[in-house]
């Protein structure tokens, strides 16, 4: 596992989708490692087998801009999610697909996604003890309290991050839909890695909602609930029949459109 864990490495988010100027994340490179693009979308380095791009190593590729141009309550919820990920496919017994996501917390590779984050309580250590547990090969159930504990302090902390929630929603429906429509195609999916990211972006999302107050925001938590429902109910196992692109595009735009929209 350590040496698994140790390919692992690289972060990204694509720029600019359904209009809102942010941006989906390519995810972890299915099969392979990751590797960073910076710059604009469309632009920066390469990865191959053993290859570096701006931003880590790997022999896969995820691919996107700078994650620390984001804003810091749209990083951390980029963050949230590859973690809701990750401890859904541990919790799930596969730990080896978990791995990738529950870096994000505690590698050098993640560390401008965690700039500013310690200020707000950010913990570690319950994320550091997690990663040693998936080294040591133990069952999600041996460290639940550890799991919980690296739970709480996100949602403590994306607590106390600030930003308006609305756009942090509408963030990652742009993003969720950038990594469902990588990850699957001709009926199956293609990315793992991208379809369970965009089933974490998602799930931060549905969280968020149930704290939300606006006019239509038991429609907001509706159609999170029914877009959650396209991924199987243990976690996003990648199934042999998931959900197409357009159903997970269509929800999105739904939520969006329940949303307070943006002054012209």
């Amino acid at each position: 596992m350590n040496s698994k864990l140790k390919l692992w490495t690289g972060l990204g988010v694509a720029t600019a989708l359904m209009g809102s100027g942010l941006a989906g994340c390519a995810g972890e490179g299915g099969e392979g490692g990751e590797a960073a693009q910076t710059g604009e979308a469309g632009t920066g380095g390469e990865a191959g087998e053993g290859g570096e791009a701006a931003g880590g190593e790997g022999e896969g590729g995820e691919a996107g801009a700078d994650v620390r141009a984001l804003e810091l309550p749209n990083r951390l919820a980029f963050m949230s999610g590859h973690v809701a990920a990750g401890l859904a496919l541990y919790r799930a017994g596969d730990a080896e697909a978990a791995a990738p996501h529950l870096l994000h917390p505690v590698s050098e590779t993640h560390a401008s996604e965690r700039a500013g984050l310690e200020e707000l309580g950010f913990d570690p250590a319950p994320f550091e003890a997690v990663s040693a547990a998936l080294e040591a090969g133990k069952p999600a159930a041996e460290i639940e309290p550890q799991l919980a504990a690296a739970e709480a302090n996100l949602r403590e902390v994306r607590g106390k991050a600030g930003g308006d929630e609305v756009e942090v929603i509408r963030f990652l429906m742009d993003t969720a839909v950038a990594e469902y429509s990588v990850a699957v195609s001709d009926g199956k999916v293609t990315d793992p890695a991208e379809y369970q990211d965009a089933w974490g972006f998602t799930r931060v999302a549905w969280q968020m909602a149930a704290d939300l107050d606006t006019p239509r925001a038991e429609d907001v938590r509706t159609q999170l609930t029914a877009m959650l429902a396209l991924w199987p109910e243990e976690g996003p196992i990648p199934p042999a029949d998931p959900a197409p692109a357009g159903q997970v595009s269509a929800l999105a735009a739904k939520v969006a459109l329940a949303l307070p929209q943006p002054a012209s």
